[in-house]
């Protein structure tokens, strides 16, 4: 099993642009790929990538609006009150997934499962466990 976790706002995949020049990807996808596999090196480098089929759960933590009373702050704390607004979820999974092609795993081909989950937190992250299928 490996853990690690990715500090900052989660940051859904965006789609590829067009110009006259060509297609390219989001500058903010990119840096966000980016940090994810920041991220999963800086705990696993030199670890060899997982082989076998996996499952991923991933946790999305996103900021509290400083807007927010406190009984709505303290509910959304404890997981009462969910986050459901954007980015969506599946776009988020796929940045992660994405980006930790040929760093962790072969390809993600290999997840054959996956948990997500989106929440409130006074610190924007995400956590993410990858387990191999055995």
């Amino acid at each position: 099993m490996r853990e690690f976790t990715i500090y900052g706002q989660p940051v859904a995949k965006g789609r590829p642009r067009l110009s006259k020049w060509g297609t390219y990807t989001p500058k903010k996808t990119v840096e966000y790929e980016n940090l994810v596999k920041l991220s999963y090196i800086e705990k696993y480098k030199g670890e060899p990538l997982l082989k076998n089929q996996l499952k991923i759960n991933i946790k999305l933590y996103f900021q509290i609006p400083k807007s927010v009373s406190k009984k709505k702050r303290k509910a959304m704390l404890e997981g009462e009150i969910r986050y459901d607004k954007r980015p969506d979820i599946d776009n988020c999974i796929k940045s992660i997934t994405d980006a930790l092609n040929g760093i962790a795993y072969t390809d993600d081909k290999q997840i054959v499962e996956v948990n997500a989950y989106k929440y409130y937190s006074d610190e924007p992250k995400t956590e993410v466990c990858i387990e191999e299928i055995k």
